[in-house]
């Protein structure tokens, strides 16, 4: 046994010496191979604690406060990375790396990287002002750049929308400040929605009025307040153009589309009951001639 250790004793010293071999030397103190290993570590370990620990957090206040979802996930990422930017100074800190060294790495690479990495902190920024600022949140419904769907996560970079076609797309955090961006749930989840229909000329009109109250009213998730009202928009070419306009609460991306679907069903049901005729486009065509149109019966043998 004693000769086996004895073996491997110039691969321990060769390792040792890997192990302490200086890389760079700052403020008096030097860097070495095994202090760098060291401070990887700890900001390894350190990355899954404050990931932990940032989770349970959000669970607790989620279920104490009874917070918003959006509400605890910005929470959540801004307590994450506060932890660990103070996890990774004590890792550099026990690991005897000075803090100066990054003056002069900062300094050096600023000139390689700093064009390159401006869409970078770009995002970064952003993506830390709409955790502060919150002016779209985890779970909202949102549209931005003819994009709908709702915001599964805020990060760092980007932001994650899912589809209603269970798609997710990566929007960069800048789209979010730099564009107009529809978000259908910020302040609740109560919105406006409308149906148009054209009726044919001739139509009694209040019959008509009443007809799409009832459809709107027959529904069980259109809210009694603020109350549904019709408008007579226009006389148009074809029809008489009406708008029924109504409240409802949109939880889930295909709430809207559903309760709009489900409105124009009873409203075609309910005009037919009625005998009210849903107009179509039609046109006159009218002739001019300066002298009689002449009409011929033409018979089978003529035709031969």
């Amino acid at each position: 046994m004693s000769e086996f250790i004895d073996s491997l004793s110039p691969y321990w010293i060769y390792l040792v010496e890997i192990w302490n071999l200086q890389l760079v030397e700052v403020d008096g103190g030097g860097i070495t191979i095994g202090k760098l290993v060291f401070a990887l570590v700890l900001a390894t370990v350190g990355f899954f604690i404050s990931r932990i620990f940032s989770r349970q957090l959000e669970r607790r206040l989620l279920q104490r406060f009874r917070l918003a979802r959006g509400a605890t996930a910005a929470i959540e990422s801004l307590i994450f990375y506060l932890i660990f930017f103070f996890f990774l100074l004590f890792a550099l800190k026990l690991a005897n790396v000075p803090l100066t060294i990054f003056t002069v790495l900062g300094g050096a690479l600023a000139i390689g990287v700093g064009f390159g990495s401006q869409n970078l902190m770009n995002n970064f920024i952003s993506g830390v002002i709409l955790l502060i600022e919150q002016p779209i949140r985890a779970g909202d419904i949102i549209e931005v750049d003819n994009l709908f769907g709702r915001v599964v996560k805020i990060g760092t970079r980007s932001t994650i929308v899912r589809m209603p076609t269970n798609i997710e797309i990566v929007i960069p955090n800048s789209s979010f400040l730099e564009k107009n961006v529809v978000n259908w749930t910020l302040t609740d989840q109560q919105i406006r929605m409308k149906i148009v229909v054209g009726v044919a000329y001739g139509s009694n009109l209040e019959l008509v009025k009443e007809k799409l109250l009832e459809a709107v009213e027959s529904h069980d998730k259109i809210l009694k307040e603020p109350e549904p009202f019709v408008w007579f928009m226009d006389f148009g070419d074809s029809a008489l153009t009406f708008e029924v306009h109504f409240w409802g609460l949109v939880n889930v991306i295909g709430s809207k589309l559903t309760i709009e679907s489900d409105i124009r069903f009873k409203i075609d049901q309910l005009f037919k009951e009625a005998g009210i005729t849903i107009a179509f486009p039609q046109r006159d065509v009218h002739l001019d001639l300066t002298q009689p149109l002449d009409v011929r019966v033409v018979g089978e043998h003529d035709k031969a």
